[in-house]
């Protein structure tokens, strides 16, 4: 909305958000006077409906959680409330896991772990439109992983949440948070496919410090995470976690190390 009052707008500005106003929130904005409840009702019902039916299909999982009239009832906010920043279609998952954020969770309806599985969710729709592309130029895919500094794929993300957000679902609804967080690894291949990994705590890590030290060889990070888990000979780290490296490697997660 402009920060002056609608009322010292020109006359086919105020009549515009008359109308906008209308079709955002009917029950509580009249629609134009001289524009009959036929035709609004189509503008009415072509914009919610779009919207709505983008967003189930963007959260299929959060949509199954809800009874028929939380969820119009959740879809109607957003629609009414939120000002969006962008006009894309594509970015409306992202404007509405903003708008859920801003929000909160607290009504009786909304599950405890709403902004959990929104926010991974919205992941598989962000990675799959986005243009961030690998520096090849600057990778060697051939290098030695522990000599040289592995080079994580921009287009694989490591998470971690409270709730095992990847196995929820109508049926299986967790009660509460997990004793332990939950890593997730959301990636995009070579061939524009998203696919889902668990990773344990230790890969989690590993990948993490891969992306916080771009200076650090793949030893140098192996050796840090040794001394972190004395119970365990740092020989053995170190091997594993070249097993783990060329692994990831082959799921194009690890795209080999970068060049000097």
């Amino acid at each position: 909305m402009p920060a002056h009052s609608p009322e010292a707008l020109p006359d086919f500005q105020r009549r515009q958000y008359e109308f906008a106003a209308h079709i955002r929130d009917p029950e509580r904005n009249a629609r134009p006077c001289d524009v009959e409840d036929r035709r609004m009702a189509v503008y009415r019902e072509l914009f919610y409906n779009n919207v709505e039916g983008f967003l189930a299909t963007g959260f299929p999982v959060l949509r199954s959680l809800y009874e028929d009239a939380a969820w119009h009832r959740l879809v109607r906010e957003f629609f009414s409330s939120h000002r969006s920043k962008t006009p894309y279609f594509l970015e409306i998952s992202r404007e509405f896991l903003e708008f859920l954020q801003a929000r909160g969770a607290g009504r009786p309806e909304d599950p405890p772990f709403l902004l959990e599985l929104a926010h991974y969710e919205w992941v598989e729709v962000a990675l799959s439109v986005s243009e961030d592309e690998p520096g090849r130029e600057t990778i060697d895919p051939d290098g030695d992983l522990l000599a040289g500094r592995p080079a994580l794929s921009p287009l694989a993300w490591c998470l971690s949440y409270h709730y095992p957000v990847h196995q929820i679902s109508k049926d299986a609804i967790p009660e509460r948070p997990g004793e332990q967080p939950t890593y997730l690894l959301v990636y995009r291949d070579r061939h524009d496919s998203i696919a889902f990994m668990e990773l344990n705590p230790v890969t989690a890590r590993l990948l993490t410090m891969i992306e916080e030290r771009p200076t650090s060889s793949g030893l140098e990070i192996l050796e840090e995470i040794a001394g972190e888990l004395p119970q365990i000979a740092p020989e053995t780290v170190v091997q594993g976690g070249l097993q783990t490296l060329l692994q990831l490697k082959a799921a194009d997660v690890i795209l080999g190390i970068c060049r000097s």
